[in-house]
């Protein structure tokens, strides 16, 4: 016995001495990441960053005018700016920048081209000219219904990423013709990225950011405001005593009626002698905007109800008055030597009036079957003619009426066609792009730092990240998800074949972990622990104890406006209760006249009807369980019927 326990010992001190060596590589390999990210160990080889920024400008002069081309789809990339163009007659993506890692060589490319994509004809193109900003990634673009975009800072760094440029410049940019004009930034935003710039009225608002100092990373929590009709931009001053936000990064940051939401984010703290420790924010302000700046204030919004579960990498894209939200990553048990992450991919919606978190499921797709119809149901024109009569009979009681309703058969009704739009009309397009794109009944595989942005009331999902132990994975991927009927996620492309092996080879290697996890329990040799990071000084955020929200119901602001019904589109609702948001219309528009006031009717018939989206949504999941599918049919009480069925 006493020799079979000899043998054990020798044994057991063999592996420890393997994972000695094993623990031992893996610092090694952190450290020389940690060098290229701080500069520590600079390569001779490595270029530098002037001289590579030289070399770009040398490149970008030899175009004497704005280079349009025609491309399959554009190159894969990280960290770019998505935003959606102003131009309500044309429906287009724009994306600027980003940057990608050459897996083999470790050599790191940045882009500055501008890219569009025509959801309309599935066109992709892209556009060079002399002026366009120098390349960069992690910069913040915002676009104004002006038909301006504003972008400004991000950063830059030599091949390698042995040393790091953040950007301060500012370019405004024109969504029509596509030529960049740069800014005066000397009394700017300092260089920083990760930021995030929405609009408010005549301003484009700029929060947060941070800036990599090599040896640590520095946050920010200032506002600044670029005024588009003096094009300079200023610093919101708050008073002495007043809560602001803390510092973060990777936030959103979405516009509202009277200022701007900003919701959960990013920072670093102190956690040791020369170690920082990562801090995932989760806490809700609202900017309370005023024409004067100086009287602008934050408001803590506080927490209610659902809520999404802390994450990072997953800002919102504004969508008709509420948030939407898509993957996101969280990190846990973070030490000196390891980083664990759990990755998301998730849909939530914020609504910013009732300050609601809301989960969006994906629905089966279906065709719903048409009910037949009674001979006393009227046709859909019918209605829409007799809600126009209706319409222009109360213009006229209120002398509103302009001489050219008459010939006018459905001024609201064809706007609402034009933006809702018809159903057979949609099913020919969902017909003619099923030939390019692949509609998935799940949603996209986990990420954070995808790109996000709507377009016609579709979420448009662009590349993000991926990690397995120490490596970052890009995602070559474009998605849109439909936000009115949840039925499906179209997707255009996707390369998921570097993750699904990396995932293969994270589960061997798992296993053997495992076992030699069991080996070492009984073991009584003494071995270095992995000291776990403690912040310093992280006092604990102070929040109001929350009421328990069991019905998952959302509050009504305005009950005193129509409620659309279960499964009744834009098109069916305005027609139903048209007459009456007319009425609203008149009474909030007292110098406006004809189809003008039917054009305010519609908005606000939309606005309605996307406002309670959310609510009517979880109306219809309720239905859906008790196998009630498809349009809810209105009895038509004008015609008596028989009792007896």
């Amino acid at each position: 016995m006493a020799k079979k326990g000899k043998k054990d010992k020798e044994a057991k001190k063999a592996r420890a001495e393997q994972k000695a060596k094993k623990n031992q590589s893996k610092a090694e390999q952190k450290d020389k990441k940690k060098s290229k990210k701080f500069n520590d160990d600079e390569d001779d080889d490595d270029m530098d960053i002037d001289q590579v920024l030289a070399n770009f400008k040398l490149q970008q002069e030899q175009f004497e005018h704005v280079n349009v081309e025609s491309i399959s789809k554009p190159a894969q990339r990280l960290n770019s700016c998505m935003i959606t163009t102003p131009n309500h007659s044309k429906k287009e993506l724009l994306i600027f920048g980003g940057e990608f890692t050459n897996p083999e060589t470790s050599m790191t490319h940045f882009y500055n081209e501008l890219i569009t994509y025509s959801p309309d004809n599935g066109q992709w193109r892209k556009i060079t000219s002399q002026n366009s900003p120098m390349p960069r990634s992690s910069a913040a673009m915002c676009a104004h219904p002006s038909g301006i975009a504003l972008l400004h800072g991000g950063e830059f760094s030599s091949p390698k990423q042995n040393t790091f440029y953040h950007y301060s410049d500012t370019w405004l940019l024109d969504t029509h013709t596509k030529e960049w004009t740069k800014m005066d930034s000397a009394k700017g935003p300092p260089g920083r990225s990760g930021h995030r710039i929405t609009i408010w009225k005549n301003y484009f608002i700029l929060s947060g950011g941070f800036k990599d100092l090599g040896h640590s990373t520095s946050y920010f929590n200032d506002c600044w405001c670029f005024d588009i009709t003096t094009y300079k931009w200023k610093q919101i001053e708050f008073p002495p005593n007043h809560p602001i936000p803390d510092a973060r990064s990777g936030h959103s940051w979405i516009p509202t009626e009277e200022g701007c939401i900003l919701w959960g984010g990013y920072c670093k703290v102190k956690a040791g002698k020369g170690l920082q420790k990562g801090k995932i924010l989760n806490d809700c302000w609202y900017l309370k905007m005023k024409s004067d700046l100086s009287q602008v204030r934050w408001e803590r919004r506080k927490k209610q109800g659902f809520q999404p579960s802390p994450r990072v990498g997953c800002s919102m894209a504004y969508h008709k008055g509420r948030g939407i939200l898509f993957g996101g990553v969280y990190d846990f048990e973070e030490t000196e030597e390891s980083l664990e992450s759990i990755f998301y991919n998730d849909l939530f919606s914020y609504n910013v009036e009732s300050n609601r978190w809301f989960s969006l499921s994906l629905r089966k797709a279906q065709k719903f079957k048409k009910v037949a119809k009674s001979s006393n149901n009227k046709s859909s024109k019918e209605k829409e003619k007799e809600l126009q009569d209706l319409l222009n009979q109360i213009l006229e009681k209120n002398n509103l009426k302009d001489d050219d309703d008459d010939d006018e058969i459905s001024t609201g009704t064809e706007t609402e066609t034009e933006t809702a739009a018809n159903s057979d009309d949609e099913d020919n397009k969902e017909h003619s792009k099923s030939a390019q794109v692949t509609v998935m009944s799940q949603l996209p595989h986990p990420r954070f730092n995808a790109a996000t942005t709507v377009v016609d009331d579709s979420l448009f999902i662009y590349g993000g990240i991926w990690e397995m132990g120490e490596k970052d994975y890009a995602i070559d991927s474009l998605y849109s998800i439909d936000l009115n009927k949840l039925d499906g996620v179209s997707c255009y492309w996707e390369d998921l074949q570097e993750i699904e092996k990396a995932k293969e080879i994270g589960e061997q290697d798992s296993d053997e972990d495992e076992e030699e996890e069991d080996d070492e329990e009984d073991d009584d040799e003494e071995e270095i622990e992995d000291k776990k990071l403690v912040a310093e000084e992280d006092d604990e955020e102070e929040e109001e104890e929350e009421e328990e929200f069991e019905e998952m119901e959302i509050p009504d602001l305005r009950p005193w406006l129509p409620h659309p019904k279960p499964f009744e589109s834009l098109r069916a609702f305005y027609i139903r209760e048209g007459a009456a948001f007319l009425e609203w219309a008149i009474s909030n528009n007292k110098h406006v006249r004809g189809k003008h006031l039917k054009k305010k009717s519609f908005d606000l018939c939309e606005d309605r009807w996307w406002e309670r989206r959310d609510q009517v949504r979880i109306e219809e999941d309720k239905l859906e369980e008790l196998g009630v599918v498809g349009n809810v049919i209105e009895k038509d009480t004008s015609v008596p019927t028989s009792k007896r069925r």
